[in-house]
């Protein structure tokens, strides 16, 4: 198997996980935020939890499948993050680092996907 930190999308989806990790623990120790900071850990680790899954998949569908649903826990992340940010949870500063990154994944993922869809044959 390929080292994870030469694939791009592995990478970034597990530095992402370890920034929403450490968000968390802020988010629940310092700001006293219990219920949303659990749904953007949820949604936030699964991303590159599925991206993992996706490289070991055993046909292309399955491969497909897997990224389908880390593209769709990307958009929860996004929500999440959004609603964190505008219920004053997270500053602006803090929401845009961790909007931003996850905007690239998701750039990432349509891309592979649509790859991956006309290569279907």
């Amino acid at each position: 198997m390929k080292n994870p930190t030469e694939n791009p999308i592995r990478h970034k989806s597990f530095e992402f996980a370890v920034r929403i990790v450490n968000l968390y623990k802020m988010l629940t120790s310092e700001r006293k935020e219990f219920v949303m900071s659990k749904q953007l850990l949820r949604s936030g680790t699964s991303i590159g939890a599925n991206i993992e899954e996706a490289a070991a998949a055993f046909s292309k569908k399955e491969f497909i499948a897997k990224n389908q649903i880390s593209y769709k826990e990307s958009f929860e992340t996004s929500f999440w993050l959004r609603l964190l940010n505008r219920t004053e949870y997270l500053n602006d500063k803090e929401f845009q680092s961790m909007f931003d990154d996850n905007e690239e994944i998701i750039k990432i993922l349509t891309s592979i996907l649509k790859t991956s869809k006309n290569n279907e044959d």
